[in-house]
């Protein structure tokens, strides 16, 4: 039987841009085609869907939203606590939500925290030092040449071009500046890996299983090198994902088992989807953990299921589920618009 549910979302074409903001200030807000499939997907799996908005519509509704669970894909409106703001308030009203809580989305949208986890726990992430405005960038920098200038707490790889790369103290100085000043807020400076770029989604609670391994390809080329994911590149048709990616065997399991472990690590639940560069030498690097991933459908959640006969809708019926047996709603599997599990690992493994 299906349940209500609200849908929590920030529009692109709902922030009033500032003369001052970058370009890529409301990159990592919805298209609303992307809230209406989310919408369609689960009206299929046989739910009623009650659109709610951002945080202050929220608010504003938030002690009578009569809903079973909301399906949260806000992004939040300012620092580095945002992706906390809409999980916050639905703890504080006891209100079920598909997700990750509002730590670990606090923790992970700081790449700085996160990968300080990461380093507790021994798994593999490019060494960093970071810089804050007036640091003097060539003292800092005890990891030497080439480096990768991000910012320490975005997603959607704002404020990543191709000048994030950098080979120079000067280089390095100016993009860091850019950083500081446009982004208001630290820049995380990483060693780059040279090679390969990879996502792989994960699903589940108490056993999280890794699903097929996709792989990063720009202008054809699935080798990259010195290339990497930029922001302008996100909805460009020079970027492509191939799935399941065509690597060995045992590369394909080790990326799976450390996705596993990241997601462990910072306390996901139902799904997130985690980011991968490996080096000539065949050595994986986490780049970065996503509890709230994208389900744009030109992004991953959209490509790997058809590789073990499922598809988007399934998929986003499945997340519900995972979130409602979590909250002893409903047993997991139940509504029978969604796949098993079972057969996600299957597909996954092949």
């Amino acid at each position: 039987m299906g349940k209500t549910v609200g849908i929590t979302y920030d529009l692109k074409n709902d922030w009033q841009r500032a003369g001052n903001d970058p370009g890529d200030i409301n990159a990592e807000f919805d298209k609303p085609e992307t809230v209406d499939r989310v919408v369609a997907a689960l009206t299929r799996g046989g739910h009623t869907v009650k659109r709610i908005g951002n945080v202050h519509c929220l608010l504003a509704q938030v002690n009578n939203l009569d809903v079973d669970i909301i399906f949260n894909m806000c992004e939040g409106l300012s620092g580095r606590n945002r992706e906390s703001q809409v999980p916050m308030v639905l703890e504080m009203h006891g209100i079920p939500y598909v997700g990750a809580d509002a730590l670990t989305l606090g923790m992970t949208l700081d790449k700085v925290m996160a990968k300080k986890l990461f380093l507790a726990e021994g798994i593999p992430t490019p060494r960093f030092f970071e810089l804050h405005q007036g640091d003097d960038s060539a003292a800092r920098n005890t990891l030497g040449f080439p480096l990768m200038v991000k910012t320490r707490h975005e997603g959607s790889s704002k404020g990543i071009s191709r000048q994030s790369r950098v080979e120079g103290s000067g280089a390095l100085a100016r993009q860091a500046a850019m950083i500081n000043d446009a982004y208001a807020q630290p820049a995380l400076v990483e060693e780059f890996i040279k090679g390969t770029e990879f996502t792989v989604a994960v699903l589940g609670n108490d056993a999280p299983q890794a699903m097929p391994v996709v792989q990063v390809s720009i202008d054809g080329n699935m080798d990259l090198g010195d290339d990497f994911y930029t922001h302008d590149r996100i909805a460009s048709a020079s970027l492509q994902y191939v799935c399941p990616a065509p690597i060995p065997d045992d590369l394909t399991a080790c990326i799976q088992a450390l996705a596993v472990r990241v997601y462990i690590c910072v306390g996901c639940r139902d799904f997130g989807r985690v980011d991968f560069r490996v080096d000539e030498a065949g050595n994986p690097y986490v780049l970065e953990i996503n509890p709230l991933p994208s389900l744009d459908v030109q992004d991953v959640f959209n490509i790997f299921p058809n590789t073990f006969g499922s598809n988007y809708d399934e998929i986003v019926n499945k997340v519900v589920d995972l979130a409602l047996a979590r909250y002893n709603i409903v047993d997991e599997g139940s509504l029978g618009a969604s796949v098993s599990l079972t057969k996600m690992l299957e597909g996954a493994k092949r």
